[in-house]
């Protein structure tokens, strides 16, 4: 059963979703439903002792999340979600500090471009500058791990595949959070979890799919690896919620990178909403689920 803040969380997303797509009333505009999104950034309680610092990661901008305790020369990339249209590393700094804390390293957030105004690959190509940067700084690509949320669920995974596909090391893991990987809305889930997820619905994914795509080709495998060849990426650990419309993503992601050969371990969270790690600090599951991250990637980092 779902603790009582993860019930209360769940009001919490209610509002979200009223503030940034609308209710009954007119809908919001880009601009509205953008600021809105702080509303999923309160659902996050302050981490302890982390230091934020922006940075320049090869012309993307970018903030340090840095625990009082961890290594230096790890790092954990992050890629924020949002549909590619919403979102910002402003709204992550909270859940970045929590990362860093669990796993005991920094965490590069990047603030990628968004959608519309730069529809795909813009995304990709600052999170793969991000990762060419990191590497640029001395750190060993066995010491980086790549992660995000949703959309940059899926921005993970494109971005280990390019960095695959244009010869760079690979680094040591991914860790892709509820993560969107089809611009068509294929899986079973879009309908069967309809009912419950309270934020994401078939309409709200075909949007944001058409500003991020711009008419580009919607399987295209660095915009939904869905479509992907994922042979000779490094391990992945996959989380996501039970009550998600993208519980299908997460579950052929893992199917596909299974074979394909990669070591793959998902994690399917019981009552659980889309993104529902962003209650870290505030709700026991989502603390359960940054601590598995933590102990599952450090070993991978060599910590």
């Amino acid at each position: 059963m779902a603790s009582a803040e993860a019930e209360a969380l769940k009001a919490g997303l209610r509002e979200m979703r009223e503030q940034v797509l609308g209710g009954d009333g007119p809908p919001p505009s880009l601009e509205e439903s953008r600021e809105g999104y702080a509303l999923f950034a309160a659902l996050t309680g302050e981490p302890e002792g982390v230091t934020h610092t922006d940075v320049d990661a090869g012309g993307v901008p970018a903030v340090w999340a840095e625990p009082a305790v961890g290594a230096t020369d790890r790092v954990l990339q992050y890629v924020h979600g949002g549909g590619y249209v919403l979102g910002a590393a402003r709204y992550y700094l909270n859940l970045t500090g929590h990362l860093a804390n669990s796993v005991g390293c920094r965490v590069l957030n990047v603030d990628y471009r968004l959608a519309p105004e730069h529809p795909h690959p813009a995304p990709l190509t600052d999170s793969v500058t991000a990762y060419r940067w990191l590497l640029d700084q001395g750190i060993e690509p066995g010491h980086i791990a790549i992660a995000g949320d949703s959309a940059g669920g899926g921005l993970t995974v494109a971005t280990l595949l390019k960095i695959r596909d244009e010869g760079l090391p690979l680094p040591a893991a991914g860790v892709p959070l509820s993560p969107w990987i089809d611009m068509e809305g294929t899986g079973d889930s879009i309908q069967s979890r309809a009912s419950v997820d309270l934020i994401v619905d078939d309409t709200t994914l075909k949007g944001m799919a058409d500003l991020f795509l711009a008419g580009q080709d919607p399987r295209d495998p660095y915009a939904a690896p869905l479509h992907a060849d994922l042979a000779g990426l490094p391990p992945l650990y996959i989380q996501v919620g039970d009550e998600e419309t993208l519980l299908d993503d997460a579950t052929r992601l893992a199917a596909n990178a299974a074979a394909a050969g990669v070591d793959v371990r998902i994690d399917v969270f019981d009552e659980m909403q889309h993104v529902f790690q962003m209650g870290a600090g505030n709700m026991p599951e989502a603390d359960e689920a940054l601590a598995r991250i933590g102990e599952w990637l450090r070993p991978r980092l060599g910590l």
